[in-house]
């Protein structure tokens, strides 16, 4: 009698035991891909936001605009490539299809006209 309820408590512990070993596995796994994620909406963030300042400061055709849109076209491809997703800055969402336009800020430059 004594040693099958040493066993129940002892069973039971150790599958509590191993559903928590399984439960921090779990929790652990996921971490690294919403770090990704921020790490692509930052870096997209930041590139959509220089690209707004070139326009803004030297024209939607200059060399800084085509530099930047470079790498906002780089930044979007890299984290599509990824996580077969991308951030879209002017939405404030994650985007699933690759269907970005390289010349999406074009109208940019007709509201906010290059300061001189």
């Amino acid at each position: 009698m004594q040693i099958k309820i040493e066993s129940r408590i002892f069973g039971g512990a150790k599958i509590t035991l191993a559903g928590a070993a399984l439960a921090g596995f779990l929790l652990f796994t996921g971490a690294p891909s919403s770090r990704a994620d921020d790490d692509c909406q930052k870096r997209i963030a930041r590139a959509d936001h220089r690209l707004h300042e070139a326009i803004e400061h030297h024209g939607n055709n200059s060399a800084q605009a085509d530099n930047a849109r470079h790498n906002l076209h780089e930044a979007r491809e890299s984290c599509y490539s990824r996580n077969h997703r991308w951030w879209d800055e002017d939405g404030h969402r994650w985007r699933e299809d690759r269907d970005w336009d390289d010349h999406d800020h074009d109208k940019y430059e007709r509201e906010h006209p290059p300061s001189r």
